[in-house]
């Protein structure tokens, strides 16, 4: 006995059935799980400019504040702007890095469709080291004050 062969339609025809439960489950789940589009404006603190080509880097954050394994990275463009649609409502940490600036990161309560962020990122600021110029100054006036008596040197 011979199996029995399905006609091309009818292969079409299950495919077609499969396609479209499958969409129809991830539109079942896109509309459990609400979602936010959020928009970043990156501006030098001292004059205001935008800062264009900054690293806008989005984690998910957990209950417990850990943050999330993956990631997603936008740039912004010659207006210092970057957008994305669709980040699940919750806790997001964003880090903005940018060259010649110090890297900013803070933790966001995603829970409106629409949010807009402004971030004004800072030049560096000077250090101060115990190995720095200070520091080499310092030790020379300790030297000083903390020379040995000269043997050769007698009271009188």
């Amino acid at each position: 006995m011979k199996p029995a062969k399905f006609h091309p339609l009818a292969w079409l025809l299950l495919l077609s059935m499969l396609w479209s439960l499958a969409s129809a489950q991830r539109s079942k789940k896109d509309e459990e799980e609400p979602a936010a589009d959020l928009t970043f404006l990156i501006l030098k603190d001292d004059n205001g400019k935008p800062v264009r080509n900054a690293a806008v880097i989005m984690h998910s954050v957990n209950a417990h504040g850990e943050q999330g394994r993956g990631g997603l990275e936008l740039k912004t463009d010659l207006d210092g702007k970057a957008s994305f649609d669709g980040i699940p409502y919750g806790k997001l940490r964003v880090q903005v890095l940018a060259t010649g600036f110090q890297t900013y990161g803070e933790d966001y309560n995603v829970d409106r469709p629409k949010m807009d962020f402004t971030i004004k990122l800072k030049r560096p600021q000077n250090q101060y080291s115990i190995y720095g110029d200070n520091a080499d100054q310092n030790n020379k006036d300790e030297k000083k004050d903390n020379k040995a008596p000269d043997p050769n040197n007698k009271p009188q």
